[in-house]
């Protein structure tokens, strides 16, 4: 019991253990890595093409805008005969065109699920209402053309000091859309994956773990060996600090980056204990 408890506690075994247990928190340092790169770039991707989706409903409110005002101004001329003859204009069909086109673009980009697609097919049933009574409506003259334009820009309906959602015309319509697809897009950017508050702590663990083992190191090396520590277990702590701090930082680093950087602090380990293991050798039991 004596020799096992003396063979147990030798500097070799104590520092085999060591890096064993450097080497272990590099490679959890790189799960984690892996892990959060992949759900926040997830994140990243998907807030972009929210933000597209955005950026479409905007383009789709201007052509609102201009089709009311094609529809106003032809609300000005007082001939219904003129009226019946010029239709809904060219200015008007192009608008509702390009409304129809955003919409269906930004339904490639929506963020917020079902409920953003829902609300995207309500507009679009919507704009299908307003090209169907504008067409009719050049048929009756100009007071019909003018309840069109009522429509378009109808405000929405209130709940004591706040509007309802998707109660007003086309052009509100697209406003609140933009507010719903907004909201899903505040959510993807403050993931858990993008938040600080998480990562500083998952990331700062394990280094405090591999610190305290670099450090048991130091003194094991220095008390038995007589030795300084290797300057390379310390570049290992250097680079495996750099990317933790970064991943907490910056936006989630490339695996191009990390991996090479993780790999090498894992060679530096191996090679910084190398030289005091090779001092004795043990008989295979």
């Amino acid at each position: 019991m004596t020799g096992r408890r003396l063979r147990a506690s030798h500097p070799v075994v104590v520092l085999r253990r060591l890096r064993a247990g450097v080497l272990a928190v590099l490679a959890v340092t790189t799960l984690l890595c892996l892990v959060a790169a992949d759900r926040a770039e997830e994140q990243i991707a998907a807030s972009e093409r929210t933000k597209e989706a955005m950026t479409d409903i905007d383009r789709a409110h201007e052509q609102a805008v201009k089709a009311e005002r094609a529809l106003s101004r032809l609300s000005d001329i007082e001939d219904p005969v003129s009226i019946a003859l010029t239709g809904t204009g060219a200015d008007f069909s192009d608008a509702a065109a390009r409304i129809s086109s955003h919409l269906t673009s930004a339904t490639e980009g929506n963020g917020a699920g079902k409920r953003g697609l829902s609300h995207i097919q309500f507009v679009q049933g919507q704009l299908a209402t307003i090209v169907e009574m504008a067409n009719a409506a050049v048929l009756d003259g100009a007071p019909a053309v003018l309840k069109v334009v009522e429509a378009l820009r109808r405000q929405p309906e209130r709940e004591g000091e706040d509007a309802i959602r998707f109660t007003g015309g086309l052009e509100h319509s697209l406003l609140d859309l933009k507010r719903v697809e907004s909201d899903a897009e505040e959510v993807q950017s403050s993931s858990d994956w993008r938040d600080r508050r998480l990562l500083w702590p998952l990331f700062m663990a394990p280094l405090a773990v591999m610190l305290l083992l670099v450090c048991a190191t130091g003194r094991v090396v220095a008390r038995r060996f007589r030795r300084y520590p290797s300057p390379a277990l310390l570049l290992a702590l250097l680079a495996t600090a750099s990317v933790d701090v970064l991943m907490c930082v910056d936006r989630p680093l490339d695996v191009a980056i990390t991996l090479p950087v993780l790999a090498a602090a894992g060679a530096l380990t191996y090679l910084s204990y190398r030289p005091r293991l090779a001092e004795y050798r043990f008989p295979r039991s």
